[in-house]
């Protein structure tokens, strides 16, 4: 198992490291320079600006610093910021978009077991259609479109919920609802078919044989087996929630780094766009490398297999 830790780890970084390169040369491929819009006549004050970003270095120069601010973990100034450096905006913004994706992570999960749980356990049953309708709703409809939805219909036609920033816990049901509802869908669907499976095998037959009650049963012997492919996709299923939220904080006005982000690339702030890339990127691929240490722990099969085969 310490082999398989090593070797993702390893695989992390260099996953990590291509995308930081392919992020700087596509950034570098954009014609003309983030100080075009300077409206300064003085070609000194530009000189003296690109020389301060290191704009007037060789690309090859650029990219070696690059490589030792992202090692340092100094991404340096904001170019349209000049009172802000890449640290500050991701040190502000960053604690807000996690807890909004934490939230949804825990919304998406819980509700997507138990309807999965509950449709397999009413198969064919009314709350096995209810909980399927429901699923087929959330895979359905874009989080942009049901965010928009959310707030004609709950903000402003009926004043439920807020429907902007981010100051209260009534500020992120809204927000919250819009990001759990595609992932909750994807995981009842996957619970339901894999408890389906896994209620037929036969240590299951043996465990209700021997007068277990029916929760013990789900809980203790089916459940643990069956929730296996939803850990599998789970990584993925994190990935697309953590940078879906950029779309959600700027439908939303929530001040999170998905403000930053839209603010950096429609100035085209490089300093901001790559440090946001590659630590949302670097934070990604920790979290997939998690999940695939939590399945090996939770699947023995992998860790006899890296012990034996290697």
């Amino acid at each position: 198992m310490a082999k398989y830790i090593v070797k993702r780890f390893v695989l992390m970084i260099v996953t990590v490291l291509i995308i930081a390169t392919l992020t700087f040369f596509l950034m570098n491929l954009l014609p003309g320079s983030p100080l075009n819009e300077e409206r300064s006549t003085n070609e000194t004050v530009q000189q003296n600006l690109e020389a301060h970003f290191n704009l007037d270095e060789p690309l090859v120069v650029q990219y070696v610093l690059y490589l030792k601010s992202i090692a340092t973990l100094d991404f340096g100034p904001s170019i349209k910021q000049p009172t802000e450096t890449v640290n500050s905006l991701l040190g502000r913004g960053f604690p807000i978009s996690a807890e909004l994706g934490i939230w949804t992570i825990l919304v998406a999960v819980v509700s997507g077991i138990t309807l999965g749980v509950l449709a397999a356990l009413k198969h064919n049953g009314i709350i096995d259609y209810m909980a399927m309708t429901i699923a087929v709703l959330g895979i359905s409809i874009p989080n942009f479109v049901l965010a928009t939805l959310l707030i004609q219909e709950l903000a402003v036609n009926h004043n439920i919920f807020p429907a902007a920033t981010w100051s209260s816990s009534s500020h992120m049901v809204l927000p919250i609802l819009a990001l759990a509802t595609g992932p909750m869908a994807i995981i009842a669907r996957l619970t339901r078919s894999s408890m389906l499976e896994t209620l037929t095998q036969d240590y299951v037959k043996t465990a209700r044989a021997k007068g277990l009650s029916p929760f013990k049963v789900v809980v203790k012997h089916a459940l643990k087996n069956a929730l296996m492919p939803v850990v599998t996709i789970l990584g993925t299923l994190m990935a697309g929630i953590l940078t879906g939220t950029f779309v959600i904080e700027k439908i939303f006005a929530i001040p999170g780094m998905g403000k930053y982000f839209v603010q950096s690339i429609n100035q085209r702030d490089y300093p901001v766009i790559m440090g946001t890339t590659v630590f949302y990127s670097a934070f990604l691929v920790f979290m997939l490398f998690l999940v695939d240490i939590v399945y090996g722990l939770l699947d023995p099969r992998i860790k006899l297999h890296d012990k034996g085969g290697g």
